[in-house]
């Protein structure tokens, strides 16, 4: 099996790992992400760097894989330091409920590995080489050298190994879903197909862009706790922690990688669940925990649109203030400015140089909107008008108004290709047997916390 040099979402992780230890002393980052919710103001009593108070001893025991909590304890570290949320007394259960669930899943992932590694004497799982590969590379990507990503790790109590076997598990599983999988799915004509038609049909219903993070129920033990450990992570992102780290962090959806980014969806993609609450939903918001059959998502909306079966419209105006009492006279002038000035515009491109020369008239960009929710005088002429037309004087409470329509389109997304198609239903496939195997190894496997 030919190594897989690169693993989506491993460098994101170093750019967020290293941008959380800047905020520590280390030199300055400066890395892209999906807006965060708005912060709110952080409490008022300071809590603990890190997690305190741990004995050496056995914290987990898997397959008589000993997991200790010193173990624990730097991927504990590791977790708050990636993922932006200060540590608290009321999460840092959560940190070491996540922690030692992680630790669980990577051993069981890496004892498979090396087993089928035995079985069909290839090999599979990432060398250290590899590892200090990827290393430097995050390195690189926050203008540092190896040792100066290396000594902001220790500068927070965080090993290097630390970080290298959480690496070494998450390449390696990657690799073998993809080399033993991935070459045996065929999404055919008939899937393609049918998705296309899934998504014609819901052309016409509201779409939004929203990023996901997904807590499994099964996972993290029980949905009483999937639900709460949402609340408190909603509640750290509400006071600025960046929500694309969080998703890296505690996210079990296959969108983890990309910081939970899931792109635009139209309603009827999600549980319904999701539907309900995102149409109650503004951009810019965060949702409270949403419960579905299997776990508990939290949506960040960051966008919102109509279907395709809405108009969007560009407008441009031209108008002359006029009282509501004003007498015929005034109309009948304002009228007739309003008419010379139309003569003379030939579009949106010169109505504004245009109204600039004539004295008592205002031109403005009005922007785009959908006609249906502009005002009722104004919907009419913007219905029937075709882009570079202008309209009849329009009366208004403030005046009288002349439009010109600069571009009129049906909202909606963009039609996807059929490859486009093709990968997401493989991503999503791939992603669902990842999944089954895993908790087919939980359920198989002799797991005893202490």
């Amino acid at each position: 099996m030919t190594p897989a040099r690169k693993v989506t979402g491993l460098a994101a992780r170093g750019v967020a790992l290293a941008a959380a230890l800047a905020a520590a002393g280390a030199p300055p980052i400066a890395w892209a992400q999906t807006p965060a919710p708005p912060a709110a103001e952080a409490p008022a009593d300071a809590p603990p760097a890190a997690p305190q108070g741990l004995s050496e001893s056995v914290a987990a025991v898997v397959n008589d894989d000993i997991i200790s909590t010193y173990d624990l304890a730097q991927r504990m570290r590791l977790l708050i330091a990636t993922s932006g949320i200060q540590p608290t007394q009321q999460n840092i259960a959560q940190f070491q409920r996540e922690a030692l669930v992680s630790l669980v899943d990577e051993r069981l992932q890496l004892q498979e590995l090396r087993h089928q590694e035995k079985e069909q004497k290839i090999e599979i799982v990432a060398t250290d080489e590899e590892l200090n590969g990827e290393i430097a590379d995050m390195a690189k990507n926050n203008n540092m050298n190896a040792q100066q990503f290396v000594a902001s790790l220790e500068n927070q109590g965080i090993g290097v190994a630390t970080l290298m076997e959480q690496i070494r598990a998450q390449t390696s599983w990657q690799r073998w879903i993809r080399g033993r999988y991935g070459s045996r799915l065929r999404i055919g004509e008939d899937q393609v197909k049918a998705q296309q038609q899934r998504l014609a049909a819901s052309a016409s219903k509201p779409q939004y862009q929203i990023s996901e993070v997904f807590l499994d129920a099964n996972r993290v033990g029980g949905m009483e706790t999937a639900v709460t450990g949402a609340t408190q992570l909603i509640t750290q992102m509400q006071q600025g922690a960046p929500f694309q780290a969080v998703a890296r962090q505690f996210s079990a959806s296959a969108t983890a990688a990309a910081g939970g980014d899931a792109g635009w969806i139209s309603a009827g993609e999600m549980a319904p669940e999701i539907d309900a609450a995102l149409e109650q939903m503004r951009p810019g918001q965060l949702s409270r925990p949403i419960q579905v059959r299997d776990g508990v998502y939290i949506i960040y909306l960051r966008d919102k649109r109509s279907g395709a079966g809405a108009s969007v419209v560009n407008l441009k105006q031209a108008a002359v203030a006029l009282p509501q009492d004003a007498s015929a006279t005034q109309f009948a002038a304002a009228s007739a400015t309003l008419m010379t000035l139309r003569s003379q515009v030939t579009g949106c491109g010169d109505l504004e140089a245009k109204a600039a020369t004539v004295n008592g008239v205002v031109a403005g960009d009005l922007g785009e909107a959908e006609i249906k929710d502009l005002a009722p005088a104004f919907r009419s002429a913007a219905e029937t008008l075709q882009p570079g037309q202008l309209s009849d004087p329009i009366r208004t409470a403030a005046g009288l108004h002349i439009l010109a329509v600069c571009s009129k389109r049906a909202s909606g997304a963009e039609n996807l290709s059929a490859e486009q198609i093709e990968n997401r239903l493989y991503g999503q496939q791939l992603s669902m047997i990842a999944r089954r195997y895993m908790r087919d190894l939980r359920t198989s496997a002799t797991i005893e916390t202490r």
